[in-house]
């Protein structure tokens, strides 16, 4: 587990999501300590996670996203070798493991479609590599279940996707949620 990581996640409770140079932007003169960049390509992602540190804030990558690497262990030694990413988000469980050993944060991001999502999750808690948080996707959903995941997952956990309003954010954070993550530059203002 990376307590560094986990600390930094836990002092920046909504978290920026770009997908694009103008977002990226905007979350670079935010609030928010932790950018999330979804998107970007191979050639462009070492002066985007520089940006984000320049700016005194730590770059996650979501690794399944870059544009020209496939999600494999090469992909994850390259962000660890030729960016300033602090990081990486997947869904490729098998990915983690290898971002831990070269000092990566790690979240897995996971889609609460139905309740094989959730068991599927927790059986890989139990079996390892397990990542340093869970994000939950979409992170709108009940706080009655978010609570429900939140104690059968026993992994910190984030909520990502059709976060919009202070009522969104205020819902995960009660329902346990360490942080929320957000594509909306109003939400970063909260």
């Amino acid at each position: 587990m990376n307590r560094a990581f986990l600390q930094q996640v836990e002092d920046s409770p909504v978290i920026a999501a770009v997908r694009d140079e103008k977002a990226l932007e905007q979350s670079l003169s935010s609030e928010v300590g932790i950018v999330f960049l979804l998107g970007f390509d191979i050639i462009s992602l070492p002066e985007m996670t520089e940006k984000v540190r320049k700016a005194g804030k730590l770059p996650v990558v979501h690794l399944d996203l870059v544009a020209g690497l496939s999600p494999r262990e090469e992909a994850v030694r390259y962000l660890r070798e030729k960016t300033a990413a602090g990081g990486i988000i997947t869904t490729k469980a098998n990915l983690i493991l290898c971002a831990q050993h070269m000092g990566l944060g790690t979240i897995q991001r996971v889609f609460m479609l139905d309740g094989m999502a959730l068991k599927t999750i927790t059986q890989q808690k139990r079996n390892g590599p397990y990542p340093d948080l869970v994000e939950i996707l979409p992170g709108v959903l009940d706080g009655r279940v978010l609570r429900r995941i939140g104690n059968e997952l026993d992994i910190p956990f984030i909520c990502g996707g059709l976060i919009h309003d202070r009522e969104d954010v205020m819902n995960a954070l009660n329902a346990g949620a360490l942080a929320v993550s957000s594509s909306s530059p109003t939400v970063w203002k909260m």
